[in-house]
């Protein structure tokens, strides 16, 4: 269900004041009564953003239905469609709203056309500002492609068979957020400026958490940068040797950035977690969605400190942009906002059989042979972006 602002701060002020009665039994009977009660913060954006929230958000309303959850998303602008109609590309009650919430599941911002390249404020910079106010430092974009898509890579079936890596990016640092970071007019010409900067204390943290990913599952850590020209990188490399002496039964490895894209072709199963800075992961992992057949089946999962009464506070998107050139078409894939949507399910909501069905639910739909244009292969069945979902939410409910 969709509801706005007011709803969501009732909510929460209504779990809240559970929690400070003590001592009842009649306090133990209505926390029991309030399991199941979620507030998502649904932020569609621009371009193919709506269109692929909407079908990840009927999963989840789908997932409520099925498991007796209530799951309430309230819905708000942010990007060029804010920009439009409230003069910035995130508002203040739409932060206020992230958050007083569970979660975030995220569309898409910006886009080739949208708005001007010029303008002060671009759509991007509500991104920004989520990810760096909510303290969302560590970007995890897991890459397991469906056996039953492996003919809509372009790679060789044989390369991409077994692969399961997970990337785990720095979210709120390097070249993205340093200052200065701009261009200056001069008498003999313009010239630009970028600095990229990283505390020991942030490599620390993403290095430390990607160590603790590995060991659920084939404890490999590849740690990736450009030490051999980068300060930035001398000191990352340093001090992910340094966090690696606490997990002796974690294998650590360095690669420089340019042999990791090399390595991600050509052999990308001796890939397990990957981890590394902001910048090289952005381009990395748009690089890794070709294994999976197309960027419209990688999701992705931001995290950070704060906890909630059920799990990690993220934000949920897939990694694929606004994609104005399909916009409106019915051409979108949802599957990795739907995908997104299963990660918000397992990280903060603590719904760890909701999300497997959801997980389910997808594979089943790609093994059935349905297909949207960006991962059509022949004898497949092309759908619409509305009935990818509606595919999927058949087989949640069945």
């Amino acid at each position: 269900m969709l509801c706005r602002l007011g709803a969501a701060r009732r909510l929460t002020g209504r779990l809240c004041a559970l929690y400070t009665r003590e001592g009842t039994n009649e306090h133990f009977q209505e926390i029991d009564s309030t399991m199941g009660q979620y507030q998502i913060a649904m932020l569609p954006g621009d371009g193919i953003g709506p269109e692929v929230t909407a079908e990840a958000s009927r999963v989840l309303q789908a997932i409520g239905r099925r498991f007796h959850h209530t799951i309430e998303l309230a819905q708000a602008l942010v990007g060029q469609a804010a920009i439009e109609e409230e003069g910035e590309a995130i508002s203040e009650a739409t932060m206020t709203l992230c958050q007083h919430s569970d979660a975030v599941l995220f569309g898409a911002v910006g886009g080739a056309g949208v708005g001007n390249p010029n303008a002060r404020v671009q759509p991007e910079h509500a991104l920004f500002r989520l990810r760096k106010e909510l303290a969302l430092f560590a970007n995890l974009r897991p890459v397991r492609p469906f056996p039953a898509l492996l003919g809509a890579s372009t790679l060789k079936r044989d390369v991409l068979r077994g692969v399961d890596l997970l990337v785990v990016r720095e979210l709120t640092g390097g070249l993205y957020y340093g200052k200065p970071s701009e261009i200056r007019e001069q008498q003999d010409g313009a010239s630009a400026i970028d600095t990229m900067v990283y505390s020991e204390a942030e490599i620390e943290r993403i290095v430390r958490y990607a160590f603790e990913l590995a060991r659920g599952r084939r404890k490999r850590v590849t740690s990736v940068d450009k030490a051999n020209v980068l300060s930035c990188s001398r000191l990352w490399r340093r001090t992910a040797e340094r966090v690696a002496k606490d997990f002796p039964d974690v294998e650590l490895r360095h690669m420089l950035v340019d042999s990791c894209a090399m390595g991600l072709i050509r052999q990308p199963r001796e890939f397990d977690v990957i981890v590394t800075e902001n910048m090289f992961g952005d381009i990395l992992t748009d690089e890794a969605s070709m294994l999976a057949g197309s960027m419209g089946m990688l999701p992705s999962a931001s995290l950070g400190l704060r906890t909630t009464q059920h799990g990690k506070f993220g934000l949920y998107e897939p990694i694929h942009g606004t994609a104005p050139d399909i916009t409106g078409q019915g051409k979108a894939n949802p599957l990795a906002a739907i995908l997104s949507a299963a990660l918000l399910l397992r990280y903060s909501l603590g719904l760890e059989a909701e999300a497997h069905c959801v997980e389910q639910a997808v594979q089943g739909v790609v093994q059935a042979g349905f297909r949207t244009p960006d991962i059509a292969t022949s004898g497949g069945t092309t759908v619409t972006t509305r009935q990818m979902g509606d595919e999927v939410v058949r087989r949640i409910e069945k």
